[in-house]
């Protein structure tokens, strides 16, 4: 008796759970913007001066190289669109001095498919490459995330060069597919 009673409730338990199963199902609406957005950390300017010689017959010793400077950016791209860049240029050239430019490597907090540098470039009034590639990504927020910067003068052809006394350059910097 208390084997059929047992046989009984497992087969009234299997089919009671098969026979009163529900499902039910929700639509989600999603949203995923092209999003381009780029920004210099720490704001603010620098300074580069050249240095005179103290003996005649030496050359200015060029400032050392500023490496306060990170791009910071995010992208998000649409599908199959084609990678982002960012270059800069400058509003005007010194005759005779470069101006020098590298972004490093991605580092920092940031993830995704984040921009190759484009190496040592001069900058000119035309704008100039500085990182390539960059796809869905983040780099992080602030000093130390993203792609820090080098910026450095060299003289380039010494006949050009004039005085110049408190001389700001525009660097300007513009993130674009």
């Amino acid at each position: 008796m208390i084997l059929i009673r047992s046989i009984l409730l497992i087969v009234f338990c299997t089919v009671y759970s098969s026979t009163y199963s529900q499902t039910a199902s929700t639509t989600v609406t999603l949203t995923l913007p092209k999003v381009t957005l780029m920004d210099i950390e720490p704001t603010g300017s620098i300074t580069l001066n050249f240095t005179r010689p103290t003996e005649a017959g030496n050359a200015l010793v060029a400032p050392a190289p500023n490496t306060s400077k990170w791009i910071n950016y995010t992208s998000a791209i649409a599908s199959g669109g084609l990678t982002r860049r960012i270059t800069a240029s400058v509003n005007t050239v010194i005759p005779g001095v470069n101006i020098r430019i590298q972004a490093a490597a991605a580092s920092g907090a940031g993830g995704g498919t984040l921009g190759t540098s484009a190496g040592q470039v001069i900058l000119t009034t035309t704008p100039t490459t500085i990182i390539s590639g960059i796809g869905g990504a983040y780099t992080g927020n602030g000093a130390n995330n993203g792609h820090a910067l080098t910026i450095s003068l060299a003289t380039s052809t010494y006949g050009n060069l004039q005085a110049q006394t408190n001389t700001a350059i525009v660097i300007t910097y513009t993130i674009t597919e």
